[in-house]
């Protein structure tokens, strides 16, 4: 089916799930984009394509990039050692960890949201109220005491805690806030103009805000249930077309050279058969390669998903500022293209 064919499906979908976001399918020369529901609700402002997006932990390949640009610059190593560029006090970490630890979630710290644990995201916030989460060191009270886990290396366990720790390691080498590091080496670098780590209480214009379903099925914004600044773990807002900037600037060399592109793309750490993790996010494989590369991530009322194929040069991006939806329509574009 040519791309152009699928609105009719994927409205169909839309309809059923009651979809609210936008959605973009680039296939060769070829683009389908639309967007549904309401960025505003109370003011009846509609999602468009220049709409922002949070993304949760879509945001942890961008953090990676960080990392890897540092490395290019040879400030550091992904198998350099925490404990090497950061003096925070982790009395109980492992000082055998390193970066490539952090990156791949095998560092074995504790995580201030473990969700084997905890159900609901918005129990962080009854000891620690979310609006005084805004820099990266206010984090830090919510795990930085606590015994490992594990022993580096030793097991996969998603960690937003290391994520963390990585952007607090871009801040101490770099001697810039996580946030305009990105700013300067990373979005402007592959024209992300619309994207930034925005405060939850001063969004820029056409910044969707999240909304989570009530149980009388009416909607809440999610402004008590995220930290009042995105973070390194997650929360960067974007466009639809500045993450397929991102992208297409990691495959195409802008970002980064060709060996650290090569590794920033590599298959790290099997979780199942053939599905893997990588540096900041989810690679598939088969006998023949890697098949998908694969970002996504959650927060109460937010929704992300995106997906790449090196071998057809498929790409999908769909951004929710609800909590649910982006997998049922990322999954319909994905089976009439791929």
């Amino acid at each position: 089916m040519k791309i152009r064919g699928i609105e009719a499906k994927v409205d169909k979908v839309q309809k059923d799930i009651q979809f609210s976001g936008t959605v973009y399918a680039k296939l060769g020369d070829e683009v389908f984009t639309k967007s549904y529901g309401f960025a505003n609700r109370s003011e009846k402002l509609e999602n468009q394509l220049d709409t922002r997006y949070g993304i949760a932990s879509g945001s942890k390949p961008i953090t990676a990039a960080a990392i890897f640009k540092l490395v290019e610059q040879g400030k550091l190593s992904v198998d350099s050692r925490l404990s090497e560029y950061l003096d925070k006090e982790f009395p109980h970490f492992d000082k055998t960890m390193t970066i490539h630890h952090l990156l791949t979630h095998t560092s074995g710290i504790p995580d201030y949201f473990d969700e084997d644990v905890m159900d609901d995201f918005e129990e962080l916030w009854v000891k620690h109220p979310m609006y005084l989460i805004r820099d990266l060191s206010d984090f830090l009270p919510l795990f930085q005491n606590e015994q490992m886990k594990a022993a580096p290396g030793a097991t996969f366990h998603y960690n937003n805690a290391g994520y963390i720790v990585l952007g607090l390691i871009v801040e101490k080498v770099s001697g810039m806030l996580f946030s305009d590091f990105v700013e300067t080496y990373i979005f402007q670098k592959l024209d992300m103009a619309d994207s930034g780590y925005f405060e939850m209480d001063a969004l820029p214009e056409r910044t969707a805000l999240g909304y989570i379903e009530k149980p009388d099925g009416g909607y809440r914004t999610n402004v008590y249930s995220l930290p009042a600044k995105s973070a390194s773990d997650g929360g960067v807002y974007v466009t639809v077309e500045d993450m397929i900037r991102f992208w297409e600037g990691i495959i195409s060399y802008k970002l980064l050279d060709e060996e650290l592109t090569n590794l920033f793309l590599k298959p790290q750490v099997e979780i199942e058969d053939h599905f893997f993790y990588g540096y900041g996010h989810y690679i598939e494989t088969n006998s023949e390669g890697i098949t998908r590369q694969i970002l996504m991530g959650y927060d109460p009322g937010v929704n992300f998903r995106a997906v790449f194929y090196p071998k057809t040069s498929l790409k999908v991006v769909v951004c929710s500022n609800v909590s649910e939806g982006a997998y049922e329509m990322i999954s319909e574009i994905r089976d009439q293209l791929k």
